[in-house]
């Protein structure tokens, strides 16, 4: 059924009505277990889900001459087409595709939509896309479309109305100068005026912002309906990072209101929960004719949810199963047809405890078999910074050294970001700051760390998280770049340490590991009144499989902020080819010290057989 349609039967019955949106994730027991989450999000009632369009590319070369490298991050546009026949059919949950221009040529977007009717999909949101991977502006391909006003024009050529076709709007564009505003306005007319059918929004958090915006769509003569983007806040830095890189202006009282709270994210939740619903229900009473509200849910099930509970939105449904419990469809779990009798009436009980490892704070390496695993806003890898923030914040490194100085003084909060890290350093990073300093200067760039902790208070400043009268831990985590030299001068000094693991993988997915363990290893845990241990961040292969992806392209992403040809551009893109991928763990939480021994050992040899570089590092046989 198309989704005007349902908005305009809801619109008569005089109800408020609500819809999800879910993104590809990028491992197969991801998608798995999105999928039964997907099933389970159903009893909550949407009118319909979306499912984000995303297309893998090659990498570009560090010259013009060399051939293009590929991108193995997955044909995430196959899995969309995949989803979407799923839950079409198996699922039976009325669903939107979203298509987009990039990396499509017009074959492809034929195909594409081909397959969705073939799916049953009746509605299509088109949009231009975001740069593909590797690429600074947006480009076409050979063959295809240049505006999402292209793709809608396509679109009704080979099916004329058998698709709803949506389009995006952009809130925060009220905020342009007038000029630039009034353009915006003209371009997303014009797209109407094709034949669109409703219009998503993006999220945003202002509510005065997206009223006025809805009045001035409503001034220059657009009629159709518009549905508010509503994205719940889920975690602190996930909420600094969504609203940054979307660069959505966040009123002053949310900042009063959650910032307090920062280092529990469960109190954010709760606290954000009330905000957002507080939103929701401002536009639905300000008389604009919305009665509907589409949620960003980032594949997690529980802010969404708290939301609706919030808006007093949540339906009962009842459902008939094959089972007295609803069966998952996770591959360890299909076959599953025995349970404890004891969680009978307690069956979300039971799959939380086993399974629902994303919903407490998530750090870099959440769990693989999680639907939410994936990029923040599932539509790909970019910089926070623009080229001109890029300049001023890394300059025009010429060395290896320049480089390492880089990473040396963001870890000593001399420096605000770098590729791998929008925020400044964090505060627990000063426990450790001068040692992460030391390792860079002597080759191995830094990533992402965290020091090791026995017990800290759960509202302590620097370490706390999670429930009050709680105590927290962690196991001492490094996670680097570094030369094949330096790399086995540092692993001879690890194995010499059974308390020591390690993964390392180069940009082929070539995986070295010194573990024994195909399971998962929790590096953070929290011990809380009338809770079970839990651990919301661990480290194992396929998520680091997984993140090594994302970890090398922004490397050469940093690289195409310089012109072609510069020596800074080469640089970076040569570190990035010739470099290792490598994350260590030290299992003794009670010696913080321990994990940096083998780095300085390691360091201070190679240094010493190589004084005609002066510590610099030679990378793969070239002196930089």
């Amino acid at each position: 059924m198309k989704i005007s349609k349902k908005i305009e039967q809801s619109t008569k019955e005089g109800k408020i009505w609500w819809s999800f949106e879910y993104f590809p994730p990028r491992t197969a027991q991801g998608l798995q277990n999105l999928l039964d989450r997907i099933e389970r999000m159903r009893a909550l009632g949407p009118e319909f889900i979306d499912i984000t369009w995303r297309v893998s590319s090659p990498i570009p070369p560090a010259d013009a001459t060399d051939p293009p490298r590929r991108n193995a991050g997955g044909r995430t546009s196959d899995l969309t087409s995949e989803m979407v026949k799923t839950c079409q059919g198996l699922l039976g949950i009325e669903t939107c595709m979203h298509l987009t221009c990039t990396n499509m040529p017009r074959e492809k977007v034929d195909i594409a939509l081909e397959e969705a009717k073939q799916h049953g999909c009746r509605n299509v949101l088109a949009l231009r896309g975001d740069p593909p991977a590797g690429k600074d502006e947006w480009e076409a391909v050979e063959g295809g479309f240049v505006h999402g006003i292209d793709l809608v024009k396509h679109i009704h050529k080979l099916y004329c109305d058998y698709f709803d076709i949506a389009v995006a709007g952009f809130p925060q564009f009220q905020l342009l100068p007038p000029e630039e505003r009034d353009l915006e306005m003209k371009y997303l007319k014009d797209k109407v005026d094709e034949g669109v059918d409703f219009i998503f929004t993006q999220m945003f958090y202002d509510v005065e912002i997206f009223i006025d915006w809805v009045k001035a769509v409503r001034a220059a003569g657009i009629t159709i309906p518009i549905v508010p983007g509503i994205a719940p806040i889920q975690t602190w830095n996930g909420f600094l990072k969504a609203t940054s890189l979307a660069k959505i202006k966040i009123p002053q009282s949310y900042m009063d209101a959650l910032e307090p709270h920062k280092n529990n994210d469960e109190k954010v939740r709760e606290i954000g929960t009330k905000l957002v619903a507080d939103m929701c229900r401002k536009i639905l009473d300000a008389d604009l004719g919305i009665k509907g509200l589409h949620f960003y849910t980032m594949n997690l099930e529980k802010g969404t949810k708290m939301l609706l509970e919030e808006l007093n939105l949540v339906p009962r449904i009842e459902t008939i199963k094959p089972l007295p419990w609803r069966q998952s469809l996770t591959p360890n779990r299909r076959q599953e047809n025995i349970r404890p009798i004891f969680w009978a009436n307690r069956a979300k009980s039971y799959l939380s405890r086993t399974e629902n490892w994303d919903e407490f704070p998530n750090g870099r390496f959440g769990d693989s078999r999680s639907p939410a695993y994936g990029e923040l806003d599932g539509y790909g890898v970019s910089l926070k910074q623009t080229k001109e923030q890029a300049l001023k914040l890394w300059g025009e490194p010429k060395s290896f050294s320049d480089v390492a100085e880089l990473f040396a003084r963001f870890c000593e909060k001399q420096l605000t970001a770098l590729p791998w890290s929008d925020q400044p350093a964090s505060s627990e990073t000063a426990v450790i700051a001068s040692d992460l300093a030391n390792m860079n200067r002597l080759g191995f760039l830094t990533i992402n760390s965290q020091p090791a902790v026995n017990g800290a208070r759960s509202d302590d400043p620097r370490f706390g998280w999670g429930p009050s009268n709680g105590y927290v831990y962690q196991k001492a985590y490094l996670e680097f770049f570094v030369n094949g030299e330096l790399l086995e001068l540092l692993i001879s000094h690890i194995e010499l340490d059974p308390n020591m693991t390690y993964y390392v993988i180069n940009k082929q997915g070539d995986l070295r590991t010194n573990t024994h363990s195909d399971g998962p290893n929790a590096v953070t845990w929290g011990v809380f009144p009338n809770k079970e241990i839990i651990q919301p961040t661990i480290v194992e292969a396929i998520s680091f499989m997984a993140w090594k992806d994302e970890a090398f392209e922004l490397g050469c992403k940093w690289a195409y902020i310089y012109d072609a040809g510069s020596p800074s551009r080469k640089l970076i893109v040569d570190i990035m080819n010739d470099s290792y991928l490598v994350n260590v763990v030290h299992n003794d939480f009670k010696d913080p010290d321990a994990i940096f021994v083998p780095f300085f050992k390691a360091g201070e040899e190679y240094a010493a057989s190589h004084p005609q570089q002066n510590h610099a590092v030679k990378t793969n046989g070239f002196v930089n």
